[in-house]
């Protein structure tokens, strides 16, 4: 049996607790493969443990996960680093409420945390152009993305463009919907634009700009206190 994201989350599951069994399908394919083990107490009492084998397994996704996120934290400081040097500024691991249209007219409300968010630099609110980018090194979690309408929605409520940031083989454009420009990036590093963002006007909201104020942008490489200054309105493009 090779094991599912949900048998790999059921371990997981009875490592970390006292392993009072389900008695479902997914227990019996866990048991069947010897991942997991049958105990009995003095009372008579059924728990179940992670065997030998399912301990191997656990250590191997880890493994693989921790990989994943190196990768994924990697591409993630290199789009942070070009939009930095487009002459913007950068935030990463933000958690911003978004207004999504509710029942009746009403607003409701979701938190968005995209992988990078940046504006221009400017003193002006028009020209602000906040921009997204979530960045995707498995397919498995950009399929997972697209199918939360919510989180894709609360992204375009907060920025002018909206961009995917592929590593390059998980997926092909046409399987992004075309409101997000979708950027390719290969093993030897190139960054690839394979479908521009639709541009929209945007202004960030008043709630973006307090969540921007308390949290701290991403320092530039060579982040001197006297970067911006000479009284120019715009940072060089």
């Amino acid at each position: 049996m090779e094991p599912s994201a949900a048998h790999r989350r059921r371990l997981r599951e009875i490592w970390r607790s006292a392993g009072w069994p389900c008695r479902d399908a997914i227990e019996i394919d866990l048991l069947a493969a010897g991942l997991l083990q049958r105990r009995w107490d003095e009372a008579g009492r059924e728990t179940l443990i992670v065997s030998d084998t399912g301990v191997a397994l656990l250590a191997a996704t880890l493994q693989r996960n921790r990989g994943a996120f190196d990768a994924h934290e990697a591409l993630v400081g290199r789009i942070a680093r070009e939009m930095q040097r487009a002459g913007r500024i950068v935030w990463r691991g933000l958690a911003l409420r978004a207004p999504l249209d509710g029942e009746h007219g009403a607003a409701r409300w979701v938190v968005a945390m995209p992988d990078v968010f940046s504006i221009r630099h400017t003193t002006v609110e028009d020209y602000a152009e906040p921009l997204v980018h979530e960045i995707k090194v498995r397919r498995a979690d950009l399929l997972a993305d697209l199918r939360r309408p919510d989180k894709g929605a609360a992204y375009r409520a907060l920025a002018s463009q909206c961009w995917y940031v592929l590593r390059e083989g998980i997926a092909t454009v046409d399987e992004v919907p075309a409101c997000y420009g979708v950027m390719l990036a290969a093993e030897d590093g190139r960054l690839e634009v394979a479908r521009a963002a639709p541009r929209r006007a945007a202004r960030v909201p008043f709630a973006v700009w307090m969540a921007l104020a308390r949290a701290n942008a991403e320092p530039g490489d060579e982040d001197g206190g006297q970067t911006w200054l000479g009284g120019a309105d715009e940072a060089p493009a």
